[in-house]
């Protein structure tokens, strides 16, 4: 008769007839447990190189938003210098840098 233990655990006992056999014969009992888990995917392997990804991809994202923040206060930056100084003259010629909003 087959009797189904849960998965993980071993009977608490072997058959009448494998153990007299044994005893009479002098045979070891040899006991196979499957231990390794049913076909699948295992989780917590996948876990960490996800995690590693995850990381990398929202710091790739942070540093996107960092520069363009920096470039944009730098253009920000040059455009009141620029308007703050006014034309600039060498000799006869003169480079208006910024425009006024009027014009």
């Amino acid at each position: 008769m087959r009797q189904h233990t849960p998965r993980g655990q071993i009977a608490p006992h072997i058959p009448a007839d494998v153990f007299q056999r044994a005893q009479a014969t002098g045979q070891p009992v040899v006991f196979v447990v499957n231990d390794r888990p049913a076909a699948g995917v295992e989780w917590r392997r996948l876990l960490l190189p996800f995690a590693i990804a995850g990381a990398t991809v929202a710091g790739g994202w942070g540093l996107v938003a960092a520069l363009c923040f920096l470039l944009d206060t730098a253009a920000h930056t040059a455009t009141v210098i620029a308007g703050a100084a006014g034309p600039i003259g060498i000799g006869g010629m003169t480079l208006k840098l910024a425009r006024t909003k009027g014009a």
